[in-house]
């Protein structure tokens, strides 16, 4: 963690283990699945515990993603600010990083999304060695990362990335949920 305090926090969660879709099921509407909500409720605790707060949540539509995201509310408090974005569900990452540099005001920004979205965006923010360092095997379900900025560019764009914490769900905490 940094000694003094980021110009701004990302959070990026991918959302939680979810099923395959059912036949007739769009992609949109496939849920978690028992270790995905088992998953959710231990990143949300996770988060609590690390005594991350965001101002802002900015969460998919998608089904997956909405329930990854219901548990925070528990952990975090009801009055969390969480919006549903439709272009998060099937945008590139490009609707990611524009989104998040329109929040960038804001002191901590969380984004609930899909794969591979989110790890185009982590690997955008850290570079590729600290991206491969922190994930070597990609970016799972149900991880969280955070990622402080020390500065901002006078042109509003953020800067100077470092991950501060990252939480992944253990599978023996999993199985025993």
């Amino acid at each position: 963690m940094q000694d003094s305090a980021p110009a701004f926090r990302l959070i990026l969660l991918r959302h939680a283990r979810s099923g395959w879709a059912l036949p007739g099921q769009r992609d949109f509407d496939r849920t978690l699945d028992e270790t995905g909500y088992a998953e959710a409720e231990l990143i949300a605790q996770g988060a609590a515990d690390h005594g991350l707060c965001p101002d802002l949540v900015l969460c998919s539509t998608a089904v997956r993603c909405r329930q990854t995201a219901e548990p925070f509310r528990r952990a975090l408090g009801e009055d969390i600010d969480i919006r549903y974005v439709d272009q998060l569900y099937a945008g590139p990452a490009a609707v990611y990083t524009d989104l998040i540099e329109i929040h960038a005001d804001r002191t901590c920004l969380m984004v609930v999304g899909h794969n591979p979205m989110i790890e185009d965006v982590f690997r955008s923010y850290l570079g590729e060695q600290q991206s491969a360092t922190a994930l070597e095997n990609g970016y799972p379900p149900a991880g969280l990362a955070v990622i402080d900025f020390s500065a901002r560019s006078s042109a509003g764009r953020i800067s100077a990335a470092t991950l501060s914490t990252l939480l992944l769900p253990k599978p023996e905490e999993v199985v025993r949920r």
